[in-house]
């Protein structure tokens, strides 16, 4: 240890301190023996600077959470403004500034409103689903009360998320805790038959649900979904088209539909919410009519899967022409910077908790809900969507993304490679076990930040990322696909 550079030291004493002190999450800390953390120091725009100096191009925007870049100067200046002026309020009992601007702003941008705020993506879920059931009860139909969500989704790791997340590593240790839920197929365009497009094969899936509905509707209060990209399920993308049926269907059989836009809102699938890219259908439902007109689509050159849209608006939900019942907010909301989750809804469901009576209220809360600070960030970010013009920015920084990424789209071990907006992802099937831990630690080796999913490597970097950036991001990436990594 004597000998050791200064920087090895100071890497092995926070790594050290680190395991004696923590538990990561999502981590078998055994393993942290072979596949230590990150000692990160600090950061700027794209990049991680570790306690080596070291500089490490954060590939997966820190957990999906980063859009602007580390340290970003108007985020900063945003909540060092106020910090001068409160850092934080209850908010049973008042209200300030921050908290209603962001749920104004938040309200015009979705076609929903009565935002209600929690720390994280998980607590989003929670509400919409307490919510939803609440609301049933409220008007009379207490028996609506059962969930059906998707085939390998993920929702979150909190009793009530985890009972309609359908991913077993995460649910099966704690099943005996977790209500049942039903889950339909997955509109995953990789399961489609050969020869079948990704469309047709999405509405296979829908047809199963509204096969379900038709059977369990009077017992059913929401459909929860991830709109057009499945995370946890290796960045599962599908058609917009499931979305129109949806919607279309939970309409019919009055049961709600809940978007959950924590990981591919704010611009992650090329519109500002996913759910905008859902084309209309020739059977108009409800919401479309109130719903803003679906902004003009580009037409997309083909790509693996059956083609999916480089589109340009900030929600998938934008184009979709659908409105969700509630959208779930959280990870990019603050720009990666503080804790902050977001459930909005319609009118209806508002007002059928509006009354004298206390218990047919949202009796939901948590000490720091619409903490004025996280506010500040998220509103510091909307602001740099609407005056830099991101959406647009980011069509044409994806088309340039792509191209450079076609040495691994192309490479001979990669299957199913694809991409949606500023999502990047392929899958590697012939790897052999513990693929996930081998290529983190050969990209790590290259400079770059990056934790695939099992047989399935993604890229979802900052907005900010330039050229360069992915150039050296491909760079890092054909490393981890080495033989030797891959050990077929």
């Amino acid at each position: 240890m004597g000998n050791q550079p200064q920087g090895n030291r100071q890497v092995n004493d926070l790594i050290g301190r680190s395991r004696a002190a923590l538990w990561h999450p999502c981590t078998q800390m055994k393993q942290m023996e072979a596949v230590p953390p990150l000692a990160v120091a600090r950061g700027e725009g794209a990049w991680l600077i570790g306690t080596d100096g070291r500089r490490y191009l954060d590939a997966i925007s820190s957990w999906w959470v980063n859009l602007f870049g580390h340290c970003n100067p108007r985020i900063n200046a945003a909540i060092v403004d106020q910090l001068g002026k409160i850092e934080h309020v209850m908010l049973a009992g008042a209200t300030h500034a921050p908290v209603v601007e962001l749920s104004e702003r938040l309200a015009a941008l979705t076609g929903l409103g009565h935002a209600f705020y929690g720390s994280d993506g998980a607590s989003a879920t929670e509400i919409a689903l307490k919510m939803s059931a609440h609301y049933w009860r409220n008007v009379g139909k207490p028996e609506k009360s059962g969930f059906v969500s998707l085939q390998n989704g993920y929702h979150g790791e909190t009793v009530g998320a985890l009972s309609v997340t359908d991913i077993p590593l995460f649910k099966s240790t704690y099943a005996p805790l977790l209500r049942h839920t039903a889950q339909v197929p997955t509109p995953d365009a990789r399961r489609a038959e050969p020869g079948e497009s990704a469309e047709s094969w999405a509405l296979r899936c829908a047809a199963v649900l509204e096969a379900y509905l038709a059977e369990h509707a009077d017992t059913t209060a929401a459909l929860i979904l991830e709109p057009l990209v499945q995370g946890a399920a290796g960045m599962a993308m599908y058609s917009p088209v499931y979305l129109s049926r949806a919607r279309e269907v939970c309409d019919r059989y009055q049961v709600h539909l809940i978007a959950d836009e924590i990981a591919v809102g704010f611009g992650r699938t090329g519109t500002m919410f996913a759910c905008e890219q859902a084309p209309r259908l020739q059977s108009a439902h409800s919401h479309a009519e109130t719903a803003p007109p679906a902004r003009p689509r580009r037409a997309a050159p083909a790509e693996s899967g059956g083609g999916f849209g480089r589109t340009g608006t900030l929600f998938a939900c934008e184009q979709a022409g659908i409105r969700p019942d509630f959208i779930c907010l959280s990870k990019g909301l603050t720009g990666g910077y503080l804790p902050l989750s977001a459930v909005l809804t319609t009118d209806a469901v508002y007002a059928a908790f509006y009354d004298d009576e206390t218990a047919r209220g949202f009796l939901h809360s948590h000490s720091y809900t619409g903490n004025p600070l996280a506010c500040r960030a998220a509103l510091a970010v909307l602001d740099i969507f609407e005056q830099d013009d991101v959406i647009a920015a980011n069509r044409d920084k994806g088309e340039a993304f792509t191209d450079i990424m076609q040495p691994v789209f192309t490479h001979s071990a990669v299957r199913h490679p694809r991409r949606l907006g500023m999502i990047w992802a392929f899958d590697v099937p012939a790897a052999a076990p513990g693929f996930a831990d081998r290529f983190h630690r050969a990209a790590l080796a290259a400079g770059a930040f990056v934790r695939p999913i099992d047989r399935t490597v993604y890229a979802m970097p900052p907005y900010v990322t330039t050229v360069d950036d992915m150039r050296h991001l491909v760079r890092a990436l054909t490393a981890g696909l080495a033989p030797a990594v891959i050990a077929l």
